[in-house]
């Protein structure tokens, strides 16, 4: 009895000396560290390319037109998506962010960087040839750049590039339109806002106050 006690505190021993090495060689396996050289491979990089049509998660871009803004190879003159208040919006707002500082807020191509001495002003999207342009051409000069223009495909994601061109077609829209485009009832020219409270100043923006009380204050 004492034999074999004696023999299951020897293997026991043994076991617990056994056991580390085993977690050991699981933390320090073999392995390659980042851009380090490896002798494995013919070309010594250890940092190996992506096998030859891999595609990562998010990234398969199924939809052609919606991430080219063509047809064919050729720019297509549709939206990938419904326009909506919302979208007109979101446009404005990019737009204003990353196109206005060269070709304006109305997009007429006096923006503040021509304004300082830029050698070459942006063309207006008011003149016959822009206006005639399909909506795919304004995407691919903000996908791919045009002429001096670098292109804002790392800045911009693609659903707000359309975004900024449903807002490139509205104010196309907005410096050519006619009387016959103003819906029913609306004045033109448009009556001025009433601000709500003190004018804005340099560092704060005016407040229009609702057209409920600006009916009211006009009829006083």
């Amino acid at each position: 009895m004492l034999r074999l006690r004696q023999i299951s505190v020897v293997g026991l021993l043994a076991a617990i000396a056994v056991l580390p090495g085993c977690r050991l060689d699981m933390h320090v396996q073999p392995r390659i560290n980042p851009l380090a050289r490896s002798d494995f491979f013919p070309d010594q990089r250890g940092a190996r390319p992506l096998v030859e049509g891999t595609v990562a998660r998010g990234e398969l871009h199924e939809d052609t037109y919606f991430y080219t803004g063509k047809v064919g190879g050729n720019p297509g003159d549709y939206m990938p998506f419904p326009v909506t208040k919302e979208v007109l919006e979101r446009g404005r707002e990019r737009f204003n962010i990353y196109c206005s500082p060269c070709h304006s807020p109305l997009g007429d191509g006096n923006g503040f960087i021509p304004s300082r001495g830029f050698a070459r002003k942006p063309p207006s999207y008011h003149i016959p040839r822009l206006q005639k342009a399909p909506v795919g051409y304004f995407y691919d000069v903000i996908t791919n750049g045009f002429g001096i223009m670098s292109d804002y495909s790392s800045q911009i994601p693609p659903r707000d590039r359309w975004n900024i061109v449903a807002y490139v077609r509205a104010l196309q829209l907005s410096q050519n339109a006619t009387k016959a485009d103003v819906p029913a009832g609306q004045d033109v020219p448009s009556r001025p806002p009433n601000f709500k409270g003190v004018d804005g100043s340099g560092a704060t923006l005016p407040v229009i106050a609702p057209a409920t009380q600006s009916t009211s204050e006009d009829q006083k």
